[in-house]
């Protein structure tokens, strides 16, 4: 049960709370921030002072798009306290980048990606039929799959220590990070990755691989010095193979920002209410700048951290004014190199352990969605044929010598090659739909009628159901209609489009923007001040619908209606 909330996103707690706040959720993850380079660096062999250079460009971007997150400056940021740091996700594509093209390439191709957030966030509407939870919790499972043989990697120990010095700093590691995520309850398991990478350091010392000496001599304020990799601007067979990955995962990494952007929402005010998806395009676009900013500054892209819900539901504390201080410590951070040694020192076992934690719960995260958006057969498919298709082009065994160089590099990426599929198989096998536009007033009714009805007689459904399908109809347009900004409605157009989904159909009703989302008025009916003729036709829609859904979006205004077609 989530804790009351007693700080929403526009009221302000005490200096002194939110400081504290903000420092407890910047401790959480500023070890994150700065393993993912770590790990994306070594993987590649690049040199120390890259990976001086990405640490520290990493905590700037991560510190300013939180901010951003938290202030909201027009359409960038969700407006609360959500947190931005390096992304898992891009791991493997980044390895590549840099083992094949280097830093600039790296940059580059961050860089140019970015600007493809920013047109999802405009075009959200639009985009969310093909990058399904289906499609995006295939890809996040492909993560794994991609990035553990690098992380295996890891586990070797170069010079001459101890034979058991790698499995034993490791073991160990991963022992207590595992034991403690099963066994620790409230506040605790929030420092699990923390305890766990602390004791496996210790362990590592003794036989001689945490490096203490680069520790000691850091400086304690400070700003690398070189390291900015510049672009690579020749656009090669490389570039060009790694591109489409890069696109992709970004916009995997943007389906995580709407999941988090929707979430946080749900833990943020005292009244429930329906997600804003306007506040959800903000988050994503805010995305986008961290996404632009790392690629100009030359390091690994970012993404929200889904750890920052779960701290504010868990201290029922949501304002802005806490994800403001988050940044600041994250940007604060930055020019302390004497903290950023204490993590570039952990030894590739102890990293590769609490890498290998991380990975596991993204691949269960990704199945998550998966059957959260309801795993049937169809879905189960799509899953099925992508997951092993990515597994095979990834272990370079499905056509492998057929490919050629270019296609070859292109589909030797599990997550593009598997998230290509999934995608194919979900526009082929989705059930077709049917549309008609018209003008978003009471007398399209008839036109909307008679195509609602001629699409239930071909599916030969009851009289009753198809009632019941005429009905919701009816009463979604009135509420749209009477929902709008005071345009006058021939300016208003409206796109309706239906489709089957086994016994039932679902009705998408697209128009332009409106003020008010339907889905709190349907729940908060007993206490709507809106007028009786309103709520009447509130309650139809309800009665009608077996679920409706209002997404409201900058332009666009989506109206969700699913209708059983079983007779009651």
């Amino acid at each position: 049960m989530s804790t009351t909330v007693r700080y929403e996103p526009p009221e302000k707690p005490p200096p002194l709370l939110a400081a504290g706040l903000g420092a407890q959720q910047a401790a959480l993850c500023v070890a994150s921030i700065i393993l993912t380079p770590v790990i994306i660096v070594r993987a590649a062999d690049g040199s120390e002072t890259y990976l001086v250079w990405a640490v520290f460009a990493a905590l700037l971007a991560s510190g300013l798009t939180t901010i951003l997150q938290a202030v909201r400056l027009g359409p960038l940021g969700a407006g609360y306290p959500i947190v931005m740091g390096t992304s898992g996700a891009f791991i493997a594509v980044s390895v590549t980048a840099l083992a094949e093209g280097g830093p600039a390439m790296l940059a580059t191709l961050v860089l140019i990606s970015a600007l493809f957030q920013f047109g999802l966030a405009v075009r959200l509407a639009w985009v969310r039929r093909i990058i399904t939870p289906t499609v995006a919790g295939t890809v996040i499972m492909l993560i794994a799959v991609t990035v553990m043989p690098l992380i295996f990697d890891m586990l070797k120990v170069q010079g001459e220590s101890s034979a058991a010095a790698a499995p034993v700093s490791a073991g160990v590691t991963l022992l207590v990070i595992v034991g403690l995520a099963l066994r620790a309850r409230g506040r605790l398991r929030l420092w699990v990755p923390m305890i766990g990478l602390l004791v496996g350091c210790i362990v590592s010392s003794f036989f001689g691989l945490y490096d203490s000496a680069s520790v000691a001599e850091a400086d304690w304020i400070g700003i690398p010095s070189g390291g900015w990799p510049g672009y690579d601007v020749d656009f090669g067979v490389t570039f060009w193979a790694l591109l489409p990955a890069f696109i992709f995962v970004t916009l995997i990494g943007a389906i995580e920002t709407i999941g988090d952007s929707s979430a946080v929402q749900a833990v943020a005010w005292r009244k429930p209410r329906a997600t804003n998806f306007r506040e959800v395009q903000g988050g994503v676009a805010a995305d986008g700048v961290g996404n632009l900013l790392s690629g100009i500054a030359g390091t690994v892209p970012n993404t929200t951290y889904s750890t920052s819900i779960a701290i504010t539901e868990l201290t029922g504390i949501a304002s802005r004014l806490v994800g403001v201080w988050i940044g600041v410590v994250f940007l604060l951070t930055a020019f302390v190199p004497k903290l950023a040694a204490l993590l570039l020192a952990i030894p590739g076992p102890v990293a590769a352990a609490y890498i290998t934690v991380l990975l596991a719960m993204l691949f269960v995260l990704g199945l998550k969605m998966v059957v959260g958006d309801g795993l049937d057969y169809r879905k189960g498919v799509i899953v099925g044929v992508s997951f092993w298709i990515g597994v095979g082009f990834q272990h370079q065994v499905i056509f492998a010598e057929q490919l050629g160089e270019w296609w070859g590099s292109l589909l030797g990426n599990g997550m593009t090659a598997g998230g290509l599929a999934a995608m194919a198989l979900t526009i082929l096998t989705s059930s077709p739909r049917r549309r008609i536009e018209t003008a978003l007033d009471v007398s399209s009714l008839p036109a909307i009628q008679d195509f609602l009805e001629d699409f239930a007689a071909r599916r030969k459904w009851s009289a009753d159901a198809i009632a019941r399908l005429r009905s919701a109809g009816e009463e979604a347009l009135l509420s749209l209609a009477g929902e709008g900004d005071g345009s006058a409605a021939q300016d208003r157009r409206l796109l309706v489009t239906i489709r089957g989904d086994g016994a039932d159909v679902e009705l998408e009703f697209l128009a332009a923007a409106g003020n008010q989302n339907l889905q709190d008025l349907i729940v908060l009916l007993p206490d709507s001040p809106e007028n009786a003729e309103r709520e009447v036709s509130l309650r139809l829609l309800r009665h009608a619908a077996s679920s409706v859904r209002h997404e409201q979006y900058h332009g666009a205004d989506i109206l969700l209606v699913r209708v059983d077609g079983e007779s009651r």
